[in-house]
C-alpha cells in the first residue's frame, strides 16, 4: 500500500501578524501553534510520517516541548523562500524514503483548528484518485472586483467557487513535478493543475480556518477549546 507523508510547512515569518515570533510558534491553547496542526495528522492512523518542515535557520524548534507528539512526527530543515520551494524541498528531501506512487499530504501550520475525524473524512473520499484532491468551502460572500481609488469595477459571480484549505494530498511524482513545472504556485493543488490534472474537491469546515492575522489567534483559541470540550 502506497505510504502517506504529512507535511506541515513551517518556515515562514508570519509577517501579517505583526509579531516578532514567527506565527507558527505563536501561542495558542497551551502550545505553539504549530503543535495542534502536527497533533492532529499524528493521531491519523493512516498517516506514516508526520514532517515539519522548518527553516534551516528556526532557532524556536528547540526552545518548547514537544514530548507529547507521538514518535512518528519528525522535523526536516529544508524551508526555503515561499511555500512551494519549502514543499519542494521536503519532496525532494524524502529521497529513497518514498516512492512515486506513495502520497504526499500538505497542511498549513496556520490551519491549528483541523479536526482529526476531518482528515480521516478527507482521506475516505479523496480515496485511490488517480490525481488526489483537496479540502475547499464553497464561497458565500458576494464577490466585488476593485477598480481604482477603490471603488467596485464589477460584481464577481460566485456560482462554481471555492476557497481552497488544506489538507491537499497528491502523489509525490505528480507533485514533485507540478512544482518543478509551477514553482511559484499558491498551494499544491495549482502546481498540480499545471499538468493539466483536475484535483478533486472534498468539503471542508469553516472552523478549519487560517490564522492570518493577530485577531484571528482569539478566534482560533476558541474554535480549540470548543473541540476539545467535545472530545469524548
Amino acid at each position: 500500500m502506497p505510504k502517506i507523508f504529512a507535511l506541515v510547512p513551517a518556515a515562514g515569518q508570519g509577517t501579517r501578524m505583526g509579531e516578532a515570533l514567527p506565527k507558527q510558534y505563536v501561542p495558542l491553547a497551551g502550545h505553539p501553534m504549530l503543535f495542534h496542526s502536527l497533533a492532529a495528522l499524528a493521531a491519523v492512523g493512516r498517516i506514516d510520517h508526520v514532517i515539519a518542515v522548518l527553516s534551516p535557520l528556526d532557532r524556536h524548534w528547540s526552545a518548547h516541548d514537544w514530548s507529547a507528539l507521538p514518535g512518528k512526527v519528525e522535523t526536516l530543515p529544508a524551508g526555503g523562500p515561499t511555500r512551494g520551494r519549502t514543499v519542494a524541498n521536503a519532496v525532494a528531501a524524502l529521497g529513497p524514503r518514498a516512492a512515486d506512487d506513495d502520497w504526499i499530504l500538505v497542511h498549513d501550520a496556520a490551519r491549528p483548528c483541523i479536526r482529526t475525524g476531518l482528515v480521516e473524512r478527507f482521506l475516505d473520499e479523496v480515496g485511490d484518485d488517480p490525481v488526489g484532491g483537496l479540502l475547499a468551502m464553497p464561497v458565500s460572500d458576494t464577490l466585488k472586483r476593485a477598480g481604482e481609488s477603490m471603488r467596485v469595477d464589477g460584481t464577481i459571480p460566485r456560482e462554481g467557487l471555492w476557497r481552497a484549505q488544506t489538507p491537499q494530498m497528491f502523489r509525490l511524482d505528480a507533485l514533485r513535478r507540478g512544482l518543478a513545472r509551477m514553482p511559484d504556485a499558491t498551494d499544491e493543488s495549482q502546481a498540480v493543475e499545471s499538468l493539466g490534472r483536475m484535483p478533486r474537491i472534498v468539503q471542508g469546515e469553516s472552523a478549519n480556518l487560517k490564522v492570518t492575522f493577530a485577531e484571528d489567534v482569539p478566534l482560533a483559541g476558541m474554535i480549540l477549546a470548543r473541540q476539545a470540550g467535545a472530545a469524548p
